[in-house]
């Protein structure tokens, strides 16, 4: 563990471009580039997998609300087979060998990804790499596809939970890219045909907006020759990613969606920094000190809720989160707002404060158990971290945090929260939920 924690201070060697590199920060990730397609590898040896992302930058910034969900079905559809594998072929092949491929499309970016073993690595490649170069798009396929994303919009609609989420996202999101669902709209994915998919996989194939990440035991000299005989011909293209501005968090804010449920649901948003932001560390300490006292004050002491929350997510245009789901939801987000004036006001204790860093250590490896866990990992951090490489500095970083910056980050971000409700709005006292923005 030591000498793997080492590794974290040696410095970082720029790699040439074009050619396969080794860098000094992390021995086992090799860096290079295929006629613009940016690849990363990082050799882990006696891994049973080999995993592999293929990610399309830009996420909705790509889209318009006509084109919403567009990628997402784009990269779904391309999955189910290609020109010399067929879809009864594909899928006999991964029960067989217990691989798995898929694609989807999220808030900032999409991906495409296989998983396999070792030893059946190289078929699996081939079949990935003809769907996503020669995808057929067959009518059946879509119009199934078609039906089981449409199916799951009303799902989610409704389930409370990602009621209040998706409700969340439409108040937050006014004016921004992110207003424009990655899953789609119900009006959207009806009216898409196989012709829009095509033309939408073709604009999408080039290098320019692509990376490549792969983390597993291989050789990799030869996932290089690989991925050359794969994507050297791809046409490169000119895509640029749009500047994404923050979101706006200018006063804080109450929005309700009437609903007959056991109990209400809120969830409180804040601004955030993200990823390649410096104040990201300490944000991520003033979150899970957070969310240990909203658990211990909220339901150990006071019984009001059996699971309240505080969360931060990992997008380009970043938030952070308090959730409760509660009878006497005015209660419990009172407590809440007051366990977030004491970290604005006072500094964290040293005995609460002390244990923080073991517990990032042991859940950044638990969360780095599997290949698949790093791609998306390096992935995150390459295009929406400031460079892969700073995936590398994030326990020095969180070891480096001090209660003063936590006090610091609770002042800078967690103010005009903007709550959104699912439940009964004549048992929500708006003067609570609106108290932190009227002072």
């Amino acid at each position: 563990m030591k000498a793997f924690l080492a590794l974290f201070s040696i410095l970082i060697a720029l790699a040439a471009s074009g050619v396969a590199q080794t860098n000094s920060a992390d021995p086992a990730i090799t860096e290079f580039d295929v006629n613009g397609l940016k690849v990363i590898f990082k050799k882990r040896t006696s891994s049973p997998t080999i995993s592999v992302g293929l990610y399309v930058r830009g996420g909705v910034r790509n889209a318009t609300p006509e084109t919403a969900g567009l990628e997402n079905f784009t990269l779904q559809a391309a999955m189910e087979g290609s020109r010399n594998f067929p879809k009864a072929t594909l899928r006999r092949e991964l029960a067989r060998t217990g691989s798995s491929i898929g694609g989807a499309s999220g808030t900032d970016f999409g991906a495409m990804s296989v998983v396999s073993t070792k030893e059946n690595f190289p078929e699996m490649w081939r079949m990935f790499t003809d769907l996503v170069l020669n995808p057929t798009f067959k009518k059946a396929d879509i119009e199934r596809i078609r039906t089981a994303l449409l199916s799951g919009l009303a799902d989610a609609n409704s389930q409370p939970d990602n009621a209040l989420s998706m409700l969340g996202a439409k108040v937050l999101n006014v004016g921004h890219p992110y207003a424009v669902p990655s899953e789609g709209t119900a009006e959207t994915l009806a009216k898409f045909t196989p012709a829009d998919l095509q033309a939408y996989h073709k604009q999408m194939l080039a290098t320019s907006r692509l990376l490549l990440v792969a983390v597993g035991d291989y050789e990799p000299d030869t996932f290089k020759q690989m991925v050359t005989e794969s994507f050297s011909k791809l046409d490169q293209g000119k895509y640029q990613e749009k500047p994404l501005a923050p979101i706006e968090f200018k006063q804080a804010t109450l929005d309700i969606s009437e609903r007959a449920v056991p109990t209400n649901y809120v969830k409180g948003y804040f601004k955030a920094p993200n990823l390649a932001d410096p104040d990201y560390y300490a944000m991520r300490v003033a979150i899970s000190i957070l969310q240990s006292r909203v658990y211990q004050i909220v339901r150990v002491q006071r019984n009001l809720s059996y699971a309240p929350n505080a969360e931060i997510d990992e997008d380009a245009a970043n938030t952070g989160d308090i959730y409760v789901t509660a009878v006497d939801a005015n209660e419990a987000v009172r407590l809440m707002l007051a366990i977030i004036e004491d970290m604005k006001n006072n500094l964290v204790e040293r005995d609460e404060f002390e244990g923080l860093p073991g517990y990032f250590l042991t859940t950044y490896y638990l969360d780095q158990e599997t290949d698949i866990a790093q791609v998306r990992s390096l992935a995150n951090y390459e295009l929406i971290g400031g460079g892969w490489r700073n995936s590398l500095k994030f326990i020095p970083s969180i070891n480096a945090v001090t209660p003063e910056a936590v006090r610091a980050v609770c002042q800078k971000y967690m103010k005009n929260i903007r709550f959104v409700v699912v439940g009964d709005p004549k048992a929500i006292d708006r003067k609570i939920f609106l108290a932190e923005g009227e002072k």
